[in-house]
């Protein structure tokens, strides 16, 4: 396919889902791509829960196959309050919508390789290496003599954009110092894989837990389940000196978890991960642009980080000679994330769900079952990422709240 725009050659730092799939997608649009990455990787990657709006992604690269004979299915998200309580919501309910009614729980790093294999199948010319760059004036950026001698194909000229695809490194951010938007919350994840755990429930369910002090995850994968919670750094203080006696600290303490986990048995180190809600000021420059998680990681909760980095390559291949609005589409779409996963950490869409169970209960009939669905199609759908810039379903959410408060106090359900 001919080239249609300016930019014909394009140097991708980092091989991560962003950086794979952006070369990807570049390649079968005919722009010349080096894939610049040294293959390193720990052993344990956050967002093994995926989201429907992952699908579409995966099956426009010819990945959907290949995924599903290592994932797990992942057919729903249930969130816990306590012992009694539970909110579940299924994504069969986006049926209606026509999108994916799945998901998928994916093994990290494995998961990642297959795009990585599928850039090379592509022809994406590669680079095993660590980049360097250097500054160029206040506000540009290059390869440095060394790292583009090695990309002989590229004949010793600069590609004609550089793109950061570093994930939490910033690399970009980090060489021309530019400052991140902080969000309000100061977490910190610690997280490893387990046997001996109960099933979650149908399988593949990933289950969303709300704890004293923070919140926890339960992914079930093929062969162990994920466990992970994520709490403020001075309540995971208290927990021990170790992130291994902080996660299982946390565990102990959760009637949930540890009746849940009883049998449990840890099979790998315990990972641990924090600077949440990090959003670079300046995501592109002349001649340089960033995605996926080197743009902005917004937050666990939801799981949006893998979807942010296959949606930031599509939409960076739609845009790649106007990176300003490149920029402005990827910030609209990192607040309205941060927007819905505020509902949950403030408590606002649990108050909604408890009074709307208790209106259910004394109302019993068509229309509050109606509204129920509804309710639960609306959340699932901006939470499937499939429209999670949906003003309609903003705006629903922010009148719906109000009246809510009136039964339930969001602050009581409220996640510190």
């Amino acid at each position: 396919m001919a080239v249609q725009n300016s930019i014909r050659t394009v140097g991708i730092i980092g091989s991560g889902p962003a950086g794979a799939t952006l070369a990807s997608l570049l390649a079968m649009k005919g722009v010349d791509v080096t894939l610049y990455d040294d293959g390193r990787r720990p052993d344990l990657i956050v967002g093994e829960s995926l989201i429907p709006a992952v699908v579409p992604v995966l099956r426009k690269l010819g990945l959907e196959e290949r995924a599903a004979a290592i994932c797990q299915h992942k057919p729903g998200v249930t969130f816990t309050f306590d012992a009694n309580e539970r909110a579940e919501f299924c994504f069969q309910s986006l049926a209606h919508y026509g999108g994916p009614t799945y998901a998928y729980n994916a093994p990290r790093p494995a998961f990642d390789r297959l795009f990585d294999e599928r850039a090379d199948e592509l022809g994406v010319k590669r680079v095993r290496t660590r980049a360097q760059i250097e500054r160029v004036g206040s506000n540009g950026l290059r390869l440095a003599g060394e790292t583009l001698a090695q990309a002989p194909w590229l004949h010793g000229r600069q590609p004609d954009l550089l793109v950061d695809s570093t994930g939490r490194s910033r690399f970009f951010a980090r060489t021309m110092e530019i400052p991140a938007e902080v969000g309000p919350r100061k977490d910190v994840a610690y997280f490893a894989h387990y046997e001996g755990f109960d099933a979650c429930q149908p399988q593949g369910q990933v289950i969303i837990g709300r704890l004293a002090a923070g919140w926890c995850w339960r992914i079930p994968l093929r062969d162990c389940l994920s466990v992970g919670v994520v709490m403020n750094k001075d309540d995971a203080a208290q927990l021990g000196t170790t992130p291994e006696a902080r996660l299982e600290g946390a565990i102990a303490r959760d009637p949930l978890l540890a009746a849940a986990g009883k049998n449990r048995r840890r099979l790998t180190e315990v990972a641990t991960y924090t600077n949440y809600q990090l959003v670079s000021e300046h995501g592109h420059g002349p001649g340089w642009v960033m995605t996926g998680d080197a743009f902005g990681f917004v937050d666990p909760m939801l799981s949006p980080g893998v979807y942010l980095a296959l949606h930031s390559a599509e939409l960076l291949t739609e845009l790649l000679d106007d990176l300003p609005a490149y920029s402005r589409e990827m910030r609209k779409l990192i607040k309205a994330w941060m927007e819905l996963i505020q509902y949950f950490y403030d408590g606002r869409i649990f108050a909604m769900y408890h009074t709307g169970m208790a209106f259910e209960r004394v109302f019993p009939g068509r229309i509050t079952q109606s509204l129920h669905r509804f309710f639960d199609r609306e959340i699932a759908l901006m939470a499937s990422g499939l429209d999670v810039t949906s003003r309609f379903g903003h705006g629903m959410l922010q009148i719906m709240s109000r009246p809510a408060s009136w039964k339930t106090n969001p602050v009581a359900l409220a996640i510190r």
